[in-house]
């Protein structure tokens, strides 16, 4: 079983509360926070009270009650763009080699570890593409292409959220099966 040292196991529990944390804003924002059904809810609930507003000015409230939230979004990226970069300085260190030595590992291994690397992949994707978006103006680019980038950060978001319960999941199974202490190591490193 391999010993992470402490650098690596700050990122990697920093990194998931991250993680954890931009899906959640992200589900938050697609789903009870959808500016669109609440628009209508907020139409209702005015209409019952003799109040008159249109559907574009119901949506405006609705995208102003879900700015906040959305915000965390962007401070979360931030948090993973400093997580990015320092994975990156982390790879550079000897605990951080020992992630992709390919030729040591049996075949299960091998798989498990090219996993990784897409799923480092796809991090640096949705860092680099996320800034792209949140600074499209300054980079000097149409609201278009940002758009079209958009489209790409949220397909890539799919690969992130497959991710996640698959490597809770298969954790869970290593450790009980043929890597016992596995969860522990990664917790307090012994």
């Amino acid at each position: 079983m391999k010993k992470w040292s402490a650098s690596f196991r700050i990122w990697h529990w920093a990194n998931a509360i991250v993680i954890i944390g931009l899906i959640g804003t992200v589900l938050l924002r697609k789903g009870f926070l959808s500016y669109k059904e609440n628009a209508q809810i907020i139409l209702d609930k005015l209409s019952a009270i003799d109040v008159t507003i249109t559907l574009d000015q119901a949506k405006e409230i609705a995208k102003a009650i879900r700015a906040p939230m959305w915000e965390w979004h962007i401070y979360l990226g931030y948090a993973l763009a400093f997580l990015v970069v320092y994975r990156i300085a982390l790879f550079f260190t000897q605990s951080g080699k020992k992630s992709f030595q390919f030729k040591e590992l049996d075949l299960h291994h091998k798989l498990v570890s090219a996993g990784y690397v897409v799923i480092y992949a796809a991090l640096f994707f949705m860092t680099l593409s996320g800034l792209i978006i949140h600074f499209y103006q300054e980079l000097g680019l149409l609201k278009e292409t940002a758009h079209d980038i958009k489209e790409l950060h949220e397909a890539v978001y799919n690969v992130i959220l497959i991710f996640v319960p698959l490597h809770v999941a298969g954790v869970v199974v290593a450790d009980i099966r043929d890597e016992k202490g596995i969860i522990s190591n990664m917790i307090n490193g012994n």
